[in-house]
């Protein structure tokens, strides 16, 4: 029995769909939303903003909070609520990192522009390549 779901989520549609899989499948199980930031760059990349601002977690949190809000409004849809966290980092990298904690990862096929995807590659492939627990992958 699953008890506790990691779902990484941006502000894309593959996202919502697998937390709404999420939701759907295990109500039951503690839900975590894992929103990686990526990390402060002036190299360019959604992140090169965090690089300029004073206090780049606090920024990340701040950027994070659009895609928890949507997040908890899909929760409350099936009467459920969900915990938040903001990761900093290479978000394949973060995700896997965090993912020992849980025994399962909810994770959206992919995201982000296509330049996004062929430059950095599949974050959901690298996740279900490496990941120490088992991986669904909502498309």
């Amino acid at each position: 029995m699953i008890s506790s779901l990691l779902v990484p989520m941006d502000d894309s549609e593959m996202a919502e769909r697998a937390l709404e899989y999420a939701l759907e499948n295990h109500p039951e199980a503690e839900i975590t939303v894992l929103h990686v930031a990526g990390n402060p760059s002036l190299m360019g990349g959604t992140a090169a903003g965090l690089a300029l601002e004073d206090d780049a977690g606090e920024a990340a949190e701040s950027k994070a909070e659009g895609v928890f809000d949507r997040a908890r409004e899909l929760a409350a849809e099936h009467g459920l609520e969900i915990d938040t966290e903001v990761g900093m980092g290479h978000p394949a990298r973060a995700i896997l990192n965090r993912a020992e904690g849980f025994d399962a990862v909810v994770i959206g096929t992919h995201s982000g522009s296509l330049s996004d995807r062929l430059f950095v590659g599949n974050v959901a492939k690298k996740v279900a390549n490496r990941a120490p627990v088992p991986v669904t992958v909502v498309r």
